[in-house]
């Protein structure tokens, strides 16, 4: 009797569905590799760059804008900015320091060498600041002669030099010197004090600062041959509330930048005092407001100080003033 393989079962329906399906599977191909970016393709921007070149108004602000535009015009504004904010902070600080405006002055000419030079800037503190052994009755100023006791020393001698309104009066030209010594009121300091060097025989009589009217300050340039209250009539005895700074620190030429600004504009930084005119002793170091040039400023130890300012380093500035003789 013929009939069928009765060993091989039957073929189930799903068996044939798995082998198709293996079938598939091996004869699949894997996903295409990315392409890698050309050497010849430029780099992708980065999100800070992709900000930088695309910042508006409309969709940063103004503020984000004015930080983070690339626009010439602003690029410029923001460096000012830049440059004021370093000004007005380093005036802030050395304002905070001196406690007075301005706290610099530069030198015009040479009442004050060896121990000052023209074009030196000299920075000035609050007469109330950095006091030194043994000040004047009163004050923070150490004269010379108190100096010579107590071995307080500024620019190369004994005592302080200090910022001063000649007489008092505020339209005059302030004159920086040497403080040598204090006198008491109705004093005939000619004969208790003065130098017999500087003097020589004169008598109280013979000059009109003697007796003193009230009590305060003789003072003289460290190169001047005679006191500012003798032979040079720049001041009466100067009382304290007359000095308007004290000298401390002396920064070789770098006045010169403040006294170029002046020279070039004609002295329109600070107008001339009318009363200045008459001050024609070159002796007398004041601190004036008019140019180098002005009639009746010349000869040694002119020195001006005026609200203005200087340039330092790559263009940091901080506030000047001028002063003469």
């Amino acid at each position: 009797m013929s009939g069928s393989n009765s060993g091989d079962p039957p073929d189930e329906p799903g068996d044939t569905d798995r082998e198709q399906r293996d079938r598939s599977a091996g004869t699949s191909q894997p996903p295409p590799a990315a392409e890698e970016p050309s050497r010849n393709d430029p780099p992708a921007a980065t999100a800070s760059e992709a900000d930088a070149d695309g910042v508006t108004i409309e969709d940063d602000g103004v503020l984000r804008w004015f930080l983070h535009t690339d626009d010439e015009t602003v690029v410029m504004a923001r460096d000012v900015l830049s440059s004021v904010a370093i000004v007005a902070a380093v005036g802030l600080l050395l304002f905070a320091v001196s406690g007075i405006w301005p706290p610099l002055v530069a030198v015009e000419s040479g009442s004050m060498e060896p121990n000052m030079h023209k074009g030196d800037l000299i920075f000035v503190v609050d007469d109330d600041r950095f006091v030194g052994d043994n000040p004047a009755a009163g004050t923070g100023v150490v004269t010379l002669e108190n100096g010579q006791e107590s071995g307080h020393e500024k620019f190369g001698n004994p005592g302080d030099v200090i910022v001063y309104q000649p007489n008092g009066d505020p339209s005059e030209i302030p004159v920086i010197h040497r403080a040598h010594f204090w006198v008491e009121e109705d004093e005939n300091w000619v004969e208790t004090k003065a130098s017999e060097e500087i003097v020589g025989d004169a008598t109280c009589t013979e000059i009109a600062t003697c007796p003193a009217e009230h009590a305060g300050f003789v003072t003289k340039g460290d190169a001047n041959d005679g006191y500012d209250q003798y032979g040079n009539g720049i001041s009466d005895i100067v009382k304290p509330e007359w000095v308007t700074g004290k000298a401390m620190y002396r920064i070789p030429w770098l006045g010169n930048v403040r006294l170029t600004f002046d020279k070039l504009l004609g002295g329109m930084l600070v107008p001339t005092s009318p009363s200045s005119q008459s001050l024609q002793d070159p002796t007398a170091a004041t601190v004036t407001p008019a140019g180098a040039d002005a009639p009746g400023f010349g000869g040694d130890g002119d020195l001006a100080v005026a609200a203005g300012l200087a340039s330092v380093g790559a263009g940091a500035a901080v506030a000047v003033g001028r002063s003469r003789r």
